[in-house]
């Protein structure tokens, strides 16, 4: 045995560390780290009952190494269980709410600590997590999956941070949480089963997409950062797709390079988008189907329909543009370049001040928990690098000789104060399609909120346009 070796072993490992702590601590620094000292003595007695072991504390983060993977994962929901009940009479603002990630993996053990890949995994497991969820590798997930009272959604491969390999993430669903289950078997979406399937583009990229309800197709093209799973949990989109599927079968997909379709792909670009697009509906096995485009899902739909007029019956595009940010004026593309660098500096940061910028925009009348549930969706929907690429090819396009052609019966929305597409490009892309009805909405927010008026009447339009 090589003497400078240093010792290995296979272990699980169990990372968990608390969402917001900067703010929570900014606001109340006495009360939070008095809680925090309280939590953390629960959760150091919670791993010394699994028979796991403590292996540091970093302010307000905890390592913990188990012998046994079933150990440190049930370890990790009595955890989250337990501080459910202790958060349960604070007020939103004011819970201190854990996210975990456990991995199995190899360690290297030096002076009483750990080190290596495996427990790097478990950090970004943790990051991907939503407070007070788990995350869990692939090596996790096959080890476990069927021993423990759980379900799990499958989060696609994810490019970590310092790890050379993407890692195939599971987010583990409690067996009596009504919201999800396995995505092999369908993700429950309110009343309804979301079933994800995969399909391969021309090019070979993998596409995730997702069928619900049932009724005449629906299909919404995407737009800036989905996810099949996560969208479904989201205050921002599930009242959208539960109204939609209720008289529809809504199809839905993730575009390439986030959410669970492919994220190492090699062509981002409004083309690939469009042909995207026509490999979900292939595999989808839709012959004639309305499609709905929001924000940039608009000009991917104006192409769709422009080169398959055969197969959309009607039309709908809300919030949209047909000139990407390079295209307009010097101000726009000024802002779009120091949009990008700021995403290449703190897009995969734990503090959403980054991506708030876009948050404000998209929906600047949110409440606090609909902002940082935007803020969150962001960071997980994919990396850094991709959240580039993607902004690059949005602000390259350009539909305006496409839109004379359309001659599906088309019906454009748009709301006057939208700050992330101004309300006269709406009102232009309108004017230049024949035939197209024009519906102004009153709001300030790029994509509506259930709780405002705008919404009923968005709602009430559609389902006219479409009936």
């Amino acid at each position: 045995m090589d003497p400078s070796r240093l010792p290995r072993k296979l272990a699980a490992i169990l990372y968990a560390d608390v969402a917001d702590y900067s703010r929570l601590t900014g606001e109340d620094e006495d009360a939070t780290h008095r809680r925090l000292r309280e939590y953390l003595d629960f959760i150091s007695a919670s791993v010394e009952a699994q028979h796991g072991k403590v292996m540091h504390y970093a302010g307000d983060a905890v390592l913990a190494m188990f012998e046994a993977v079933v150990d440190a994962l049930s370890c990790a929901s009595t955890i989250q269980n337990d501080l459910k009940e202790r958060n349960a009479e604070l007020p939103k603002e004011r819970k201190l709410q854990f996210r975990i990630g456990v991995n199995l993996g190899d360690v290297i053990q030096d002076r009483g600590d750990i080190y290596g890949d495996g427990v790097n995994i478990a950090a970004r497991l943790e990051s991907l997590a939503e407070p007070g969820g788990i995350c869990v590798s692939e090596s996790v997930y096959d080890a476990v999956s069927s021993s423990l009272p759980f379900s799990y959604g499958f989060m696609g491969e994810q490019k970590v941070k310092n790890i050379e390999k993407p890692v195939r993430v599971y987010r583990v669903v409690p067996a009596d949480d009504s919201d999800g289950s396995d995505l092999s078997q369908g993700t429950s979406a309110g009343n309804v089963e979301q079933t994800i399937r995969f399909c391969t583009s021309s090019d070979g990229v993998g596409i995730a997409y997702a069928s619900v309800g049932s009724g005449p197709p629906l299909v919404k093209a995407a737009n800036w950062l989905n996810h099949l799973e996560f969208d479904w949990q989201s205050p921002v989109w599930r009242h959208v797709f539960a109204e939609l599927s209720r008289d529809h079968q809504l199809v839905r997909y993730d575009e390439r390079g986030n959410g669970l379709s492919d994220w190492e792909v090699d062509d981002i670009s409004f083309d690939a988008f469009v042909r995207d697009l026509e490999a979900v509906v292939d595999a989808a096995g839709l012959d004639r189907f309305a499609l709905l485009g929001i924000s940039q899902g608009c000009p991917v739909s104006i192409a769709y329909t422009v080169r398959h007029p055969e197969r959309v019956s009607q039309l709908v595009l809300y919030g949209g543009y047909t000139l990407g940010w390079a295209k307009r004026s010097q101000k726009d593309k000024e802002t779009g370049k120091a949009m990008l660098e700021l995403i290449r500096q703190g897009w995969g940061q734990d503090n959403p001040a980054f991506r708030q910028m876009f948050t404000s925009q998209i929906i600047p009348n949110a409440t606090v928990e609909q902002m940082q549930w935007f803020n969150e969706l962001q960071r997980i929907t994919t990396s850094p690098e991709n959240a580039v690429r993607l902004r690059l090819a949005f602000g390259d396009i350009d539909v305006n000789p496409l839109l004379p052609q359309v001659s599906t019966p088309t019906l454009v929305m748009h709301t006057r104060a939208d700050a992330l597409a101004p309300f006269d490009g709406g009102r232009k892309m309108a004017s230049m399609i024949p035939g197209a009805r024009f519906v102004p909405l009153e709001s300030n927010n790029h994509l509506l909120l259930e709780s405002e008026p705008a919404w009923q009447r968005f709602l009430a339009e559609i389902r006219s346009f479409l009936d």
